[in-house]
């Protein structure tokens, strides 16, 4: 009994150090996520949804500041309503994942923008880095859109790091309205803890695993020439008073219901938060669609109305 007592001990005396490690090894690759190809099936699937509400598609490219190509599609119904949505996916995936979210909206009239986020799909990038850059993205792309579109409101509709991205977009370019964020993070330091606690519990990221989130997230940092405090869709709704429709899942392990209540008290402008019981992780819309199609476009009809 002695010796598995002490055999217990030195296992939890061990798991900080172990934790540390495996943080030094994640730590780059916060960074660089598996990235996923822009594949003909996955054209062949966004092809099929848009032909289903009879809608076409153009190749949009945008540079950003720092030379990067951003690659993506605009999306047209057959009747447009003025207003623009654009679509941010979530980390290691590309425009088709929101394949979804476009067809309803252009169902109902919105013109939107599928783009690939740097270093991701087919966009250029060395990094992504969870809105840091990429919020700047979203300005070149605001840019380049209203340059050649008559746009009437320009809404943003992200999910898990595309809604982070989202939020953080909009503190930074006054044309965007309003956003639609599901499953964002707080900021990364914070969502850090929860990756750290294995998604079981953000109190052993904070405490016997914290090390891991320590070691990745100071690598991340180095790399990225950022603070992860300052990756924060919690400062973006504080810095400027945009619309927001928040969205989490009561069963989100990934991104837990704290982060989104965290964002909600601290936006400056128009807010509405929506739990979504039973949904895990961005399960919104597979949970409940009718419900979200009706919350979203209930959120966008009144900013269009007001802009009337």
């Amino acid at each position: 009994m002695r010796r598995a007592r002490i055999t217990f001990v030195a296992l939890l005396l061990l798991l900080p150090f172990v934790a540390g490690g495996v943080g030094a090894m994640m730590g780059s690759g916060i960074l660089h996520p598996m990235r996923k190809p822009l594949a003909a099936e996955h054209i062949q699937q966004s092809d099929a949804a848009f032909a289903r509400v009879s809608a076409k598609r153009e190749d949009f490219e945008v540079q950003a500041a720092d030379g990067a190509v951003l690659r993506g599609w605009k999306a047209r119904p057959p009747v447009p309503n003025g207003d623009w949505v654009q679509l941010f996916h979530g980390v290691s995936d590309n425009r088709t994942g929101m394949n979804g979210y476009a067809e309803f909206l252009l169902r109902n009239g919105y013109s939107v923008l599928l783009m690939d986020a740097r270093a991701h799909g087919a966009s250029d990038g060395a990094l992504a880095t969870y809105g840091w850059l990429e919020r700047n993205d979203t300005h070149a792309i605001a840019e380049a859109l209203f340059a050649t579109e008559r746009v009437h409101c320009f809404f943003l509709l992200g999910e898990s790091m595309g809604a982070s991205i989202a939020l953080q977009s909009a503190a930074v370019e006054p044309r965007v309205l309003g956003v639609v964020a599901e499953s964002a993070f707080a900021n990364l330091r914070e969502v850090s803890f929860d990756y750290a606690g294995l998604h079981l519990s953000s109190f052993l990221g904070r405490t016997l695993f914290r090390p891991a989130s320590a070691m990745a997230i100071g690598a991340a940092e180095k790399e990225g020439k950022f603070k992860a405090e300052d990756v924060s869709p919690e400062k973006a709704v504080a810095a400027r008073p945009f619309a927001v429709l928040l969205i989490c899942g009561s069963r989100d392990r990934n991104v837990p219901v704290r982060h989104t209540k965290r964002i909600f008290k601290s936006a400056t402008g128009p807010k509405e938060m929506w739990l979504v019981q039973g949904a895990g992780h961005t399960g919104a819309l597979g949970t409940a669609p009718k419900e979200f199609e009706s919350r979203m476009l209930g959120f966008f009809g009144k900013l269009h109305e007001a802009k009337q």
